[in-house]
């Protein structure tokens, strides 16, 4: 699939993690690993040690439902996974495998090659796609898994059906998402989905009608809001920080831009317009 066949949003999604300056921040800033929000212990904690916990949490919350207890082989598939943070981290135990989904053939390839260096590229598969329209069979897997990607989805009931329609009977699929609160209409999130070139966001309320109408009983909702606040606040701390670090290999324009939208996604969580939390789906046995 190319740029060309995705929908406008994941085209949209696509250029801007392919671009130089993009592909630098993420990699410097979260170490190349989980480009996603984490669960701090510490308001100062490491952003990748935060990001990690998010990972091994959402590992948790899959149970032994989906994951299995490591002797028959068990197939994840990661919607958005950027570089094969958890990916990696999924294949750590045993007789799992992962088909990895990701619309940047930038962040593609550098997971490829982290893959290869972790010497665990004979377990993950990365296809260069979108989770609106994955390349793989009905009924395969036994876990959908994603972090803080669907968002980028200019359909995401159509990404909720295509979960169901890979999920075997009795799979469950684990999520996190950046969304609106209950109730909160788009408008009064516009500088935010000006910056990510979106119409609207998901809610907790809205995934769960989306997943319903795809077959999927969501099983967990677990606001986690403060985090959402913490992180990004996290992420512009080491942007001010290191601006004269970055700024050897990333555009003074891109850092603005990107102190700016920090700044929008701080001030909707503290404004109780935005929340962020971990959901569990499980796709019913008949």
């Amino acid at each position: 699939m190319t740029q060309s066949t995705y929908s406008d949003a994941a085209a949209t999604a696509a250029s801007y993690y392919d671009s130089t300056d993009a592909d630098h921040f993420y990699a410097d800033i979260w170490g190349g690993e989980d480009i996603h929000i984490g669960l701090y212990a510490e308001a100062d904690e490491a952003i990748a040690a935060a990001s990690r916990r998010t990972v091994d949490t959402l590992i948790d919350l899959i149970g032994s439902e989906g994951l299995g207890d490591g002797q028959a082989e068990c197939l994840v598939v990661d919607f958005g996974s950027g570089y094969g943070g958890a990916a990696r981290r999924l294949c750590q135990r045993p007789n799992v495998k992962v088909e990895a989904i990701n619309i940047s053939a930038v962040e593609n390839d550098r997971h490829r090659l982290l893959n290869r260096e972790a010497r665990v590229d004979k377990s993950i598969t990365v296809h260069n796609a979108s989770f609106e329209a994955v390349p793989l069979a009905d009924g395969c897997a036994d876990v959908i898994w994603s972090q803080d990607a669907i968002l980028h989805s200019g359909d995401r009931q159509t990404v909720l059906h295509e979960a169901s329609r890979l999920l075997k009977p009795g799979g469950v699929m684990v999520m996190t998402d950046p969304m609106a609160a209950d109730g909160v209409a788009a408008e009064s999130l516009s500088a935010i989905l000006k910056r990510i070139h979106l119409q609207d966001l998901g809610s907790p309320e809205r995934y769960k009608s989306w997943a319903d109408a795809a077959g999927l009983e969501r099983t967990h909702w677990i606001d986690r809001t403060p985090m959402l606040i913490r992180h990004y606040s996290r992420v512009r701390e080491e942007l001010k920080q290191r601006h004269a670090l970055l700024s050897r290999t990333i555009s003074a324009d891109y850092l603005e831009r990107m102190d700016a939208g920090l700044g929008h996604w701080v001030e909707g969580g503290q404004a109780g317009r935005l929340c962020w939390g971990l959901m569990r789906f499980r796709k019913p046995l008949h």
